[in-house]
């Protein structure tokens, strides 16, 4: 049986239930069968080069598997991978012969031979290529990438045919015949990729990559050559503020037959668990694990993964994000749900003469101070933040929290101040224009005391309401709780605003032994303050209630109670 056969024959499995699958890879074969006879037609801009197929499988034939119950076999390609593998290589363009797909996303959970495959490849493109290839291979961490690049070298070197015909020196693997090179990068040695024409990126792991540096790098190198090729393959994550999650939407639409968004470029596909999937169900497995849920070993191994998951409730995140892949929108210990804080965003909102409780979050004179804005409406509460950032501190901030600051100053949410710390008189100034600006009818202004003692004194001789917020359990509990449940019931409203949703995001809670919780700067790796002083503002603001008669606002202070 021929390559393609055996892909068609794996595509009316799929379509016909005898193999199962998640509704988006049944998409992607979908996608495939509608790209192949529309190929068929003499108006189409591709062709499908069915040799290419071969060609590819009997050079997967040439690697040896290296360990485990197969170790020293040729590596025989699944029909889960000859199907990627035909996609990949088969389309291409009539107008010049090369490629069509320049875009990769593979979505499948750990253990499926993912290192293997890239590592056919990355091979298969560096040694057959008729010019000099570059092929780099990206992780976050250099473990990571190194971890394909030994997959590579260890996989030429198990091959007779190869043998002789490259090298490996200074850390990368050099071949003979074309001066073709294959080179590990992290994001510590970034710098490798730009500006070096690569011509295969392969992105690993992308749902641990905190930015998208990497990515841009390869793929900005990338414009001069003919059929460039950016593969990213990856398990689902757990922090859905990741550039790999927004890829993720963006290819599911791709897919999605009903969806209006298109791009011949970007081959995609996506392995697993549905909504609402029973994940004891042994026969949902195989959705997100088309290899591993295929032999006996496989599947013990996942079950013992349950087992874990099931009496350890800490291991369930890990496991249905890595063996079942499916997205988790909670860091470990997160205080918000990303999905429900971006579920409460509006398009706009007019706060225009709205009575406002003002927290503020001063943290060190170096770093992020941020003022919180809770409006309480008849609905519930719209919050707002701004935070402000020493001038001379920008750039190394910038590098950093590797976040974008710039875009955030241009878009309004962020300013700088001027100097190397932050000039709270600058921060006083803006609270009160922006007041006057708005028309807002400040009820209280709520501080961490932690060093604004003087703000607190300034702020009061210009007329406002201060009230110190202190930070222990006692106070901040039963608000931090009040304030999840709000959103979580869509009773909060805000604007999208990116750096309070990355503040939100990055939150983590501690709890006492009595189950009482506040947000943790010292757990949460990245900057909460636009967090923070939201939930310093709604200490007090929660205590507020909307007069229906005259829609004045009447409010009881927590140091009533």
């Amino acid at each position: 049986m021929s390559v393609l056969e055996r892909v068609f024959a794996y595509c009316d499995d799929i379509l016909e239930g005898r193999i199962k699958a998640c509704i988006k890879h049944k998409w992607a074969v979908k996608r495939f069968l509608k790209d192949y006879e529309d190929c068929q037609n003499d108006d189409s801009p591709f062709y499908f080069d069915e040799e290419e197929g071969e060609d590819f499988y009997y050079w997967a034939l040439e690697f040896h598997h290296v360990e485990g119950v197969l170790a020293e076999q040729p590596v025989e390609l699944t029909d889960f991978q000859l199907f990627i593998s035909v996609n990949i290589f088969c389309f291409k363009k009539k107008s010049n012969g090369a490629r069509r797909f320049r875009k990769v996303y593979i979505q499948l959970a750990r253990k499926n031979a993912k290192s293997q495959f890239l590592a056919i490849i990355a091979s298969y493109i560096t040694f057959l290529g008729d010019e000099k290839q570059r092929a780099y291979i990206a992780g976050w961490q250099k473990d990571q990438s190194d971890e394909v690049y030994e997959a590579v070298r260890d996989g030429i070197a198990s091959s007779k045919l190869l043998d002789g015909k490259w090298k490996e020196a200074y850390g990368k693997i050099e071949v003979f015949n074309n001066r073709s090179v294959i080179v590990p990068l992290s994001r510590e040695t970034r710098k490798t990729g730009d500006g070096k024409n690569p011509s295969v990126g392969i992105v690993d792991e992308y749902h641990a990559h905190q930015t998208s540096e990497i990515y841009d790098v390869l793929q900005s190198g990338m414009v001069a050559r003919k059929e460039p090729l950016m593969v990213v393959i990856t398990t689902a994550g757990f922090d859905l503020s990741r550039p790999c999650f927004t890829e993720y939407e963006y290819v599911s639409r791709i897919l999605d037959p009903n969806d209006d968004i298109e791009n011949d470029d970007y081959f995609a596909i996506i392995c697993e668990l549905d909504e609402g999937d029973d994940i004891k169900d042994e026969s949902n497995w195989i959705k997100a694990n088309p290899i591993v849920a295929t032999y006996e070993e496989g599947l013990e191994s996942i079950r013992s993964d349950l087992r874990t998951a099931l009496d350890v409730p800490e291991k369930m995140r890990s496991f249905m994000t890595k063996t079942m892949n499916i997205w988790v929108d909670m860091k470990e210990g997160g205080y918000m749900s990303s999905a429900k804080w971006k579920a409460c965003e509006v398009t706009e909102m007019d706060t225009s003469e709205f009575d406002v409780y003002i927290g503020v979050d001063l943290s060190k004179k170096i770093d992020l101070t941020s003022a919180g804005f809770v409006f309480p409406t008849d609905y519930g509460f719209h919050v707002e933040q701004h935070s402000f950032m020493p001038e001379e501190a920008l750039a190394e901030r910038r590098v950093k929290d590797k976040v974008p600051y710039d875009h955030w100053i241009e878009k309004g949410w962020l300013d700088v101040t001027p100097g190397a710390v932050v000039d709270y008189s600058f921060v006083e100034n803006w609270i009160v224009n922006e007041i006057e600006a708005n028309g807002w009818n400040p009820i209280m202004l709520c501080y961490d005391p932690w060093g604004a003692t003087q703000f607190a004194q300034n702020m009061t001789e210009k007329g406002f309401v201060c009230v110190e917020i202190r930070q222990g359990y006692g106070t901040l509990s039963e608000p931090t709780k009040d304030f999840r449940e709000a959103v979580y019931q869509g009773d909060v409203t805000h604007v999208g605003d990116k750096v309070l949703s990355w503040a939100f995001g990055n939150a983590i809670a501690e709890m006492d032994g009595n189950e009482n919780i506040k947000l943790s700067k010292k757990k949460s790796r990245e900057r909460i303050d636009p967090a923070a002083a939201v939930i310093n503002a709604f200490v007090q603001a929660k205590f507020a209630e909307v007069n229906t008669g005259d829609g004045n606002i009447s409010f009881i202070s927590i140091n009533d109670l």
